[in-house]
C-alpha cells in the first residue's frame, strides 16, 4: 500500500489521506480546512489526485473538518462509493447541508462561486453505502474495518489491510468517559497508525470535574443576573451539555434558569440520536429504558426559526444561551455575542477545540479587543473553558489507546498544530515508538 497525506498536516483541520493498492484507489476522509474563516480560501486550490479515478471515499467521522470537501470531490467527477457508518452518514448530510448554505452566503457576499452548492450535496448522498462496526468490507484488493472511536456518535478510526501489511487511520479519538457514548475501542494489530495529536501536549481537567465547573458557570450567571454564552458544536458537543443539564436541573444542582438551544442543525442532529440508541453507554441506555428523556428538561427551549433566536434578546436575564458554531466562526452565537459581550456580566463558556485564527481561539488568547462582523467590540465579559469537555483524547488518554495495541506499530502524527505534534513526537520517542510528522504531500509505502 502507497498511502499520501493530503491533509491536516502540521495543522489541525481538512484531513485527506489517499491510499493507493495494486489498482484501487481510495480516500479516507476528504475534510474542510478551516481558520479565520468557515470556508479557508486554500479549499479552493485543486485536488493534489484526479477525483474520477478514486474508487471509495471513508469517512472516519461527521465533523466538517473530515467531511466538508466530499461535495467538491463529486463536483468534480467522483462517482465511486461513500463508506461511513450508519449513525456518521446521517450526521454527515445534515452538516453538507448546512455547510453548502453557509458557503453560498459566503460566496455571495464576497462575489466568487460557491465550493459547492445543495445541489452537489444531494448527489453526494446518492453515493453513500453505510457499514457497521467490525463489519468487513472488501474494496477491490484492500480490506476494510471500523473500530468505534468513541469521539462523537458513529466516529470510527479505520483499518485497512492489503498485501499482508495493515494501517489504522485514527480519525479523532474519543476523551472518555463522556456523556453518552461508549468509550474507545482498543487499538488493533497494524504496522502504520496515523494519529490524531489535537492535544497531544495537553492534560484535560478530570472528568468528574467538568459537571460541577458548568455548574459553577450558571450558578455565577444567576447570581450576577447576567448572560451565559456557550458556543458548542452542533454534533456531540451540544448533546452532550444538554445530558449534563438535563440530570443538573432534574437533581436540582443548578437554579432555575431559561435555557436556549439556538442552533437549527444542532436542533436536527439531536433528533437523530434516538435512532442510534445502542451505540450510546450503558448508563445512558439505562436512563432511556427507565423513561428519561435526556434531552428534555424544565426551563429548555428549542429556537429554530430566525424570529425565535432574535426574541431570545428581549428574554430578561439571567438566562443560558447555547449555539453554534463552536469556534464563532458563524452561526447565531455570533450574534449573541455581539449583543453580550461588552457587558461584565456576560460569561463566554469555551467546551471545544478552538483552532488558530477563530474568533473562539482569539477570545480563549485574551484578546481585549475583536471584530465581529465588521464590528470592533471590547471584552467586557469573562471568558472561562472547560477543557474536560473536549471530544479529543489528551497526550495520557492517547498513550492509554496506543498502549492497548499488540504490538508497537510505525506512527505518523498529524491533526495537531506543530507545538501539539511536536510534544507527542518527543514523548513517544522516549518510549522507543518510530514517529515522524509528515508533511503535505508526503507518501509512505508499507
Amino acid at each position: 500500500m502507497k498511502v499520501t497525506f493530503f491533509g491536516a498536516c502540521q495543522m489541525v483541520t481538512g484531513s485527506c489521506y489517499l491510499v493507493e493498492h495494486e489498482s484501487t484507489k481510495l480516500l479516507v476522509d476528504c475534510g474542510m480546512v478551516q481558520g479565520e474563516q468557515f470556508t479557508d480560501n486554500t479549499n479552493y486550490d485543486p485536488f493534489p489526485f484526479d477525483p474520477t479515478e478514486l474508487d471509495y471515499v471513508l469517512i472516519t467521522h461527521a465533523h466538517i473538518d473530515h467531511c466538508g470537501r466530499i461535495p467538491r470531490l463529486v463536483r468534480q467527477g467522483f462517482a465511486g462509493k461513500i463508506i461511513a457508518t450508519h449513525a456518521t452518514l446521517d450526521f454527515v448530510f445534515l452538516m453538507l447541508e448546512d455547510s453548502a448554505h453557509v458557503i453560498q452566503l459566503d460566496a455571495e457576499l464576497a462575489g466568487y462561486p460557491p465550493l459547492y452548492t445543495a445541489e452537489d450535496v444531494q448527489a453526494t448522498a446518492k453515493l453513500f453505502s453505510g457499514i457497521d462496526y467490525h463489519e468487513v468490507k472488501k474494496m477491490g484488493s484492500i480490506t476494510a474495518e471500523w473500530f468505534d472511536a468513541g469521539h462523537i456518535l458513529g466516529s470510527a478510526f479505520i483499518r485497512l489491510q492489503a498485501g499482508g501489511k495493515s494501517i489504522v487511520f485514527s480519525g479523532d479519538l474519543g476523551n472518555p468517559p463522556v456523556p453518552l457514548l461508549k468509550p474507545t475501542e482498543s487499538l488493533p494489530a497494524c504496522d502504520v497508525l496515523v494519529i490524531e495529536s489535537t492535544y497531544g501536549s495537553r492534560v484535560h481537567e478530570a472528568a468528574r470535574e467538568r459537571k460541577l465547573l458548568l455548574a459553577s458557570a450558571i450558578y455565577e450567571t444567576v447570581q450576577m443576573d447576567g448572560i451565559l454564552l456557550i458556543p458548542a458544536f452542533a454534533l456531540e458537543r451540544t448533546q452532550e451539555i444538554l445530558y449534563e443539564l438535563n440530570d443538573l436541573v432534574e437533581h436540582k444542582d443548578i437554579p432555575a434558569v431559561p435555557i436556549f438551544i439556538d442552533s437549527p442543525l444542532a436542533i436536527k442532529a439531536t433528533r437523530i440520536y434516538p435512532k442510534y440508541n445502542q451505540w450510546f453507554n450503558q448508563e445512558t441506555q439505562y436512563l432511556i429504558e427507565s423513561g428519561d428523556d435526556i434531552f428534555k428538561f424544565n426551563g429548555l427551549k428549542f429556537t429554530s426559526t430566525v424570529e425565535e433566536s432574535r426574541s431570545i434578546l428581549h428574554v430578561k436575564a439571567p438566562k443560558v444561551i447555547m449555539a453554534g458554531s463552536g469556534m464563532l466562526q458563524g452561526g447565531r452565537i455570533r450574534y449573541h455575542t455581539r449583543n453580550y459581550l461588552a457587558d461584565s456580566k456576560t460569561q463566554l463558556l469555551i467546551v471545544g477545540y478552538q483552532v488558530a485564527g477563530s474568533l473562539g481561539r482569539q477570545l480563549l488568547d485574551g484578546e481585549k479587543k475583536v471584530v465581529i462582523d465588521g464590528e470592533t467590540i471590547r471584552v467586557g465579559a469573562k471568558i472561562r473553558a472547560i477543557g474536560a469537555y473536549s471530544a479529543h483524547a489528551d497526550q495520557p488518554k492517547l498513550l492509554e489507546w496506543l498502549a492497548t495495541a499488540p504490538s508497537k506499530p510505525k506512527i505518523f502524527i498529524t491533526h495537531g498544530e506543530m507545538t501539539q505534534a511536536t510534544a507527542l513526537e518527543a514523548v513517544l520517542h522516549k518510549r522507543f515508538y518510530e514517529a515522524t510528522i509528515p508533511s503535505s504531500g508526503q507518501s509512505t509505502e508499507l
